[in-house]
């Protein structure tokens, strides 16, 4: 397995005391902080600042050539992003509090406890990483910028939240913590853990659990592993997900399906980075970055005592919420053009032209299985496609099926219990005001077509077109 190196970006040591530089670094080391640069020169740190990132650096007060304090005036004004950690071997308030004034994010003596040193580090570390996040996100949203563009390909839109929500991905690229996401079903939450894998690990193994169905111990077995002899058919060792996805990702679906004892070992994989294979006393120590994913709403589970508040909260670091179809209509035409070719390559025929009409036909329902939903209408149509014209006719029996107008109708409810858009007003409108509002209703939602709203009435378009005319003539 490849050596995980924490943090990603390297904490610089600056002190002109070889023998200290050697012993805190080791200190660093034995906390799991092993990604360490040293410097016994305070000339050369400017420089070693300007050539690559540092995630903190921890910077010796009294130094010759150039001291500790004005190497934290001159990172403070160029390189604010970095918090610098003030080493001295004088215990002294006032200087202390001139050091923390002029922008250090903390001052220690060399005789302080390992424990209050190596804590100081790890805060600075965190506080370091927010910092380069807000930085980035800035960036990316001020300027409306994607650095890999390329990796979203997969994802088709033109949608403004959908871009947000790549400039968002890029921002926290760079970040161990775990990301979550969330959406309705079929809006395509593993196509965004893929590409945020893609930006943070190119390459390397990107694993899929399915958390929906297992029970406590096929999840651990499926994750973690097991030892020989750990349960009767445990015949041979077996290495979890978890281990493939070394130097990776690890995406974790249907979270929201965990049970709690499954809950409180992912909580312990979340916090200590470490777990443990069935049947083994030994923790094991993972790299693998976290993404989690499910289409139920965590908030309402976690408040009505189905999911771990802990783990709520750990696992919302960083959080995307995907929008549904219905949310980015603007995005049907390329969906549409898209799974027109996908379904023509998948069924061996040509693509088949379309009428003009028929992206605005489809905007106008309200997709509850999202893409997905909108991948199989395509596809069910062109499979029964045989003419040169891709026909309406298949797409609109459809919506009219699948409408929730006609599926309440279906359920063909008592009269009494029978709902209606009118319940709620107190004055009902006459016959030609309903009349012109629900041609008006249909002709915004089909974008202007006379042709569709008429479908959308159930009236050919000539008697739409006529019932225009005639509310023309009786306006003032």
């Amino acid at each position: 397995m490849t050596k995980h190196l924490y943090p990603l970006q390297p904490v610089l040591l600056v002190d002109d005391e070889k023998a200290w530089l050697h012993s805190f670094s080791l200190t660093l080391r034995s906390a799991g902080i092993n990604n360490i640069i040293t410097c016994q020169d305070s000339r050369q740190v400017m420089a070693i600042l300007q050539e690559q990132a540092i995630a903190v650096m921890v910077l010796d007060l009294t130094m010759p050539h150039i001291n500790g304090a004005e190497i934290l005036i001159k990172t403070v004004e160029e390189f604010p992003h970095i918090p610098v950690i003030i080493i001295s071997g004088l215990d002294q308030v006032e200087t202390a509090v001139n050091c923390i004034k002029q922008g250090a994010f903390d001052y220690f003596t060399k005789v302080s406890e390992e424990s209050r040193l190596i804590a100081g580090v790890e805060r600075a570390i965190e506080v370091g990483k927010l910092r380069r996040e807000n930085t980035s996100l800035k960036e990316h949203f001020l300027e409306d910028r994607l650095d890999h563009p390329e990796i979203f390909a997969p994802i088709i839109t033109r949608n403004k939240k959908m871009r947000a929500l790549f400039q968002y991905m890029e921002a926290i690229a760079a970040s161990c913590e775990p990301v979550l996401i969330t959406g309705e079903t079929g809006v395509g939450k593993e196509l965004f853990a893929k590409a945020l894998h893609e930006l943070c690990h190119p390459g390397a193994a990107f694993v899929v659990v399915n958390a929906a169905g297992l029970d406590d111990t096929m999840f651990a077995d499926t994750l973690f592993g097991h030892r020989k002899g750990a349960f009767t058919g445990a015949d041979s060792a077996r290495d979890g997900l978890i281990k493939k996805a070394s130097g990776g990702t690890l995406f974790l679906d249907e979270i929201g399906d965990l049970s709690s004892s499954s809950q409180v070992k992912l909580l312990r994989l979340l916090q200590e980075r470490e777990y443990f294979q069935l049947g083994s006393d030994l923790p094991r120590k993972t790299d693998a970055r976290m993404i989690f994913a499910t289409h139920r709403d965590l908030d309402t589970l976690q408040q009505e005592g189905d999911f771990r508040t802990d783990l709520f909260f750990r696992l919302r670091a960083h959080h995307i919420h995907i929008p549904p179809l219905r949310e980015r209509l603007d995005d049907i035409p390329l969906l549409f053009d898209f799974f027109l070719d996908q379904a023509a390559a998948r069924l061996s025929k040509k693509i088949p032209t379309y009428p003009k009409e028929l992206p605005l036909l489809l905007a106008t329902y309200n997709y509850p299985g999202n893409i997905r939903e909108l991948d199989h209408i395509i596809f069910d149509a062109v499979s029964h496609h045989k003419d040169k014209m891709l026909s309406m006719e298949r797409f609109k029996d459809y919506i009219q099926h699948h409408s929730p107008m006609t599926l309440a109708a279906q359920e063909e409810p008592e009269p009494s219990k029978r709902d209606t858009p009118f319940r709620a007003l107190e004055h009902l409108p006459t016959l030609k005001e309903s009349s012109n509002q629900l041609i008006q209703e249909a002709l915004h939602r089909s974008g202007g077509n006379q042709a569709i709203a008429a479908d959308m009435l159930g009236i050919t378009r000539q008697a739409l077109n006529w019932r225009l005319k005639k509310s023309e003539k009786e306006s003032p």
